[in-house]
């Protein structure tokens, strides 16, 4: 049977809009980093005999750009997630999965200063009006919060997540035709697992948080592995075959929406007039940038 390709994307913004309020939920049942790596471990189990056959014909292509794919593995696996799930120790989910979607604006400044690719009038607006809509999210609306340059320090950790995830869709889309996805996808998961294992075995012995381990933090566990990972990313592959790139990136804005609503159902957590103002700016913004 044969999904349209809207309905994946949909899908696919779903899964990882429920991926911020999960790293919310278990925040105290599991430390962060430990989550990250057992995320990635599950997801490269499950993945793993789908694409082995084809990783092991297209390795000659990983081995020629293994630079780029070591930092693809280092900032999409090792850093983004993991960033993200310390975030939310300190921010809701709510501003973690609104402060994603300014993802698109990162990268058109990315692109300009290390690309020197030239910004269109809209591009520039749109970028001003999205990072705009990111300094009210993390300021709280406060002006004072912005003179005094006193930010929620789980909002600057989620910012440096997305700094790594603009960083990887750079280099995606610079080596797309160079790099087969599914098998590069395959070892960055196991080379990110690989880089952090120190960090979790060091987070194990220092942390105060005890693993609590149950049907919630294991449900957890497959959730984040198995549907955010594996599922969103064939959904989301799939449906950017079938409509393009461009059109699917618009896709994206659905991510807060979905969180929003799963943080306000499962979290109890409350959606503030800053987080509206700032996130339509963001979503505007990142409109804007798209327009011909």
């Amino acid at each position: 049977m044969k999904f349209p390709p809207q309905l994946l994307l949909i899908l696919a913004t779903i899964l990882w809009g429920g991926n911020f309020v999960i790293g919310r939920a278990v925040a105290g049942d599991i430390p962060p980093i430990t989550l990250a790596f057992l995320r990635w471990c599950t997801a490269f189990i499950v993945f793993l005999p789908i694409v082995y056959r084809r990783t092991k014909k297209e390795w000659s292509m990983l081995k020629a750009h293994w630079p780029i794919v070591v930092i693809l593995a280092l900032t999409g696996v090792a850093c983004f997630n993991t960033l993200v799930y310390i975030g939310v120790h300190y921010t809701t989910s709510i501003n973690a999965s609104l402060m994603n979607s300014s993802t698109p604006i990162i990268i058109y400044i990315l692109s300009f200063i290390f690309l020197k690719e030239h910004l269109t009038k809209f591009q520039l607006l749109g970028t001003g009006l999205s990072l705009l809509g990111v300094l009210f999210i993390i300021s709280g609306g406060s002006i004072e919060s912005i003179v005094a340059f006193t930010f929620n320090k789980g909002d600057l950790v989620v910012l440096m997540a997305v700094f790594c995830w603009s960083v990887y869709s750079l280099l995606i889309k610079q080596f797309a035709g160079r790099l087969p996805g599914y098998s590069t996808f395959l070892v960055t998961i196991a080379i990110g697992a690989i880089m952090l294992v120190p960090f979790t075995v060091y987070e194990l012995l220092k942390t105060t948080t005890t693993i609590y381990w149950s049907f919630s933090t294991i449900s957890a566990i497959l959730y984040v592995g198995i549907i955010a990972s594996i599922v969103a990313f064939l959904s989301w592959n799939s449906g950017v075959v079938s409509l393009g790139a461009n059109k699917a990136s618009i896709y994206l804005n659905f991510i807060p929406l979905f969180a929003s609503i799963f943080a306000v159902i499962f979290l109890g957590e409350d959606v503030l007039p800053a987080q509206i103002i700032g996130g339509l700016a963001i979503v505007g913004g990142v409109l804007l940038t798209n327009k011909k």
